[in-house]
């Protein structure tokens, strides 16, 4: 056997062994939240309005949370067509979660108020100005990490001591792709969710041994309304690099995250290229598969020289615009 034949084949051998501990670790008893409070922010439209979907589909009391009174009236709708039980719970409230802590808690307090207690928290609230950092206004990156750290801060930072109480609850903070690697163009909405980052790890430090489970979502690029606004600042790098990955289907997001939670899941990914950089930037991330931690132990040194040759890519495509924007304004 030539040595060719040996890489191809350890190659193989790679995929199919994760193919398989993939398959063991989604058969994972999945939590039951069937009659329990829901909240979900940022839940008018796009990821989090699919995330809720799914939790009426399961039998949740479900709570929409959002500015937008408009798409918020249409959003129940959609969950309403989707109860599977007739004395099943769907509200909305208007918050503005960036504004203050004060809002939030008072919100959140009427929220309880009706439903009752909040079993599970999914923050899917943000935001993405892009734009090079010299390009960003001041008002800007105050406004993402307004809108993308602490509109899930303060809802977290509320509901976590009564979970961590009753010893039981889940929490999903949804970042991004761009919490694990900074890229042209999206300086502040990367810091934004960097802190994202290490809020979900800190979390789960703290309240795993009181029953509270934290997920952190770390979605690509999504074919949202978001993802409409966003295309509309960014630089022809950053579209030709994070255009790359394709776009995923805002249901398929949503659902994932929801059954990546119910499931314990501290990452929750979608795709090849989700699951190659989550593994190479896991760090002291937690995993809660020790089968998974020692595939990465394997893999890690592999993989990071695959990371090496995307970031030459990406230097290239950055050489690249630059040059021809010299050549328009020669």
């Amino acid at each position: 056997m030539d040595h060719k034949t040996e890489i191809i084949l350890t190659v193989l051998g790679i995929v199919l062994v994760h193919g398989l501990i993939f398959y063991w670790v989604s058969r994972k008893t999945r939590t039951n939240i069937r009659g329990k409070h829901v909240v979900v922010t940022g839940g008018s439209s796009g990821i989090g309005l699919w995330a809720a979907t799914e939790c009426v589909r399961l039998g949740a009391n479900v709570t929409i949370v959002a500015r937008n009174v408009k798409l918020l009236e249409k959003a129940k709708a959609q969950l309403l067509s989707n109860k599977v039980r007739e004395d099943q719970k769907i509200e909305y409230r208007s918050i503005d979660l960036a504004k203050s802590y004060d809002a939030v808690e008072k919100g959140l307090q009427d929220v309880e108020g009706s439903i009752g207690p909040v079993f599970m928290l999914i923050n899917c609230a943000g935001m993405a100005i892009c734009g090079t950092v010299e390009d960003t206004s001041i008002e800007d990156a105050r406004l993402m990490m307004d809108v993308n750290y602490f509109a899930t801060f303060y809802p977290t930072r509320y509901l976590l001591p009564k979970m961590k109480l009753a010893k039981e609850g889940i929490i999903v903070i949804t970042a991004s792709q761009a919490a694990l690697i900074g890229l042209y163009g999206y300086g502040s909405y990367a810091a934004s969710k960097f802190a994202l980052r290490g809020l979900a790890e800190t979390i789960a430090m703290e309240a795993k041994h009181c029953g509270v489970s934290v997920t952190l979502a770390l979605p690509a690029d999504t074919d949202t309304p978001g993802f409409e606004r966003e295309n509309e600042s960014k630089p022809m790098e950053t579209k030709i690099i994070s255009g790359s990955g394709g776009l995923a289907k805002p249901e398929d997001v949503g659902k994932r995250i929801v059954h990546d939670a119910l499931k314990g899941s501290f990452f929750s990914i979608l795709g090849l290229e989700s699951w190659v950089l989550s593994t190479l930037c896991v760090g002291m991330s937690p995993w809660k598969s020790p089968v998974l931690c020692v595939l990465q132990f394997y893999l890690l040194g592999p993989l990071r020289l695959i990371g090496l040759v995307i970031q030459w890519n990406f230097q290239r495509i950055i050489r690249n615009c630059a040059k021809e924007k010299e050549n328009r304004e020669a």
